[in-house]
């Protein structure tokens, strides 16, 4: 047969003189048009993966994506007892006001999102770092038995909330409004000399300079051992020839470290590296909330908590959503950022 390509798709065959289609574009037209029918196919075959999606979709939906109809309030005047879409729209006034109109509340906002990412930033340089040293310690040791009681005991507090958490920080450092002596940290931290007697007998929690402190050292203390996990999983992924070519180098424990496991997990950390940097300016009001008072909103005082005051005490849902909104896209704008770094500097990212 000879045929003659006309373009893509048609082809025009000399002996019989008609145009036919491409064998191979006919069957991809022929799968388009039953894409439909077995998409049904496989939903119907592995129906009981997709019922355990049901709960998820109902979470995200409900909690995720049905509020963001409230964000509408960033752009409308707030009226009570007025649904968002029926209020009046007044474009990005909420936000000049938040950022250069009221003289008082934009030295809160801004002191609040300051607040909000030195407290982050505090967390990603000395909490991310964390589970990977708990991870690469894990890997090294050797019983099983004693590897996962240590395991579980750096797990535990994660399983704990967020109230009995910061109500076993507040017991550490024992403020006087809880009872009248020190803890045993802040005990221990005046007898070596870190902190003066004055500070810890007054409450570690009532002076704003120790509040950070005591917020990242309580984080670290809550998460580090729950998110190893992930780099303790790549960490037992690597191959043992590995470790036994480094032996034959003469490479100790921490050359193997080094040279081995590191380089082994650096996609993973870089994933988990982005995805903790979109989470840079996402810090909850709960436990700020159940940590911080008016003696302490000079560094405990966080956008979170800032929005809730102004919009459920103050009365001002604009202003409030408009707070959460900046702060929402300066972190979208983070993990664009880290990602395109990422992927030009090591090939890896995530997406």
């Amino acid at each position: 047969m000879k045929a003659k390509a006309l373009d893509n798709y048609i082809i025009y065959n000399e002996e019989t003189q008609t145009y036919e289609m491409d064998r191979e574009q006919a069957v991809r037209d022929d799968v388009e048009k039953h894409r439909v029918m077995h998409m049904l196919k496989t939903i119907l075959k592995d129906w009981r993966l997709y019922l355990m999606l049901i709960p998820m979709i109902l979470v995200f939906l409900f909690w995720r994506y049905f509020p963001m109809y409230e964000l509408l309030g960033c752009f409308k005047l707030t009226e009570v007892g007025v649904d968002v879409a029926d209020q009046h729209y007044i474009g990005l006034a909420n936000f000049y006001q938040l950022m250069f109109g009221n003289a008082t509340l934009s030295l809160e906002f801004w002191r609040a999102f300051r607040n909000t990412f030195l407290l982050s930033f505090y967390g990603l340089c000395f909490g991310f770092p964390m589970p990977i040293i708990l991870a690469l310690f894990f890997n090294e040791i050797k019983s099983n038995l004693m590897r996962s009681i240590y395991q579980v005991m750096t797990y535990l507090p994660k399983f704990m909330s967020t109230v009995i958490m910061t109500t076993l920080v507040i017991m550490l450092v024992k403020e006087d409004d809880i009872v009248s002596s020190m803890g045993i940290l802040s005990r221990f931290l005046s007898w070596i000399g870190i902190i003066p007697k004055e500070a810890a007998e007054a409450g570690l929690l009532n002076d704003p300079k120790y509040f950070r402190a005591i917020y990242q050292i309580s984080g670290i203390w809550e998460t580090a051992g729950y998110d190893s996990i992930v780099f303790f999983a790549a960490i037992i992924a690597v191959s043992p020839t590995s470790y036994e070519a480094a032996q034959i180098d003469g490479a100790g424990k921490m050359a193997q470290m080094r040279y081995v496991v590191l380089p082994s997990i650096l996609s993973t950390i870089v994933i988990m590296l982005i995805t903790r940097i979109g989470h840079l300016l996402s810090i909850g009001y709960e436990k700020v909330i159940l940590l911080y008072d008016v003696e302490t909103y000079e560094t405990a005082d966080v956008v979170s908590t800032f929005a809730a005051r102004y919009g459920i005490e103050g009365s001002m849902q604009g202003v409030a959503s408009a707070a959460e909104m900046l702060n929402n896209v300066v972190g979208m704008v983070l993990v664009i950022g880290a990602n395109t770094i990422a992927r030009k500097a090591s090939d890896v990212s995530l997406y």
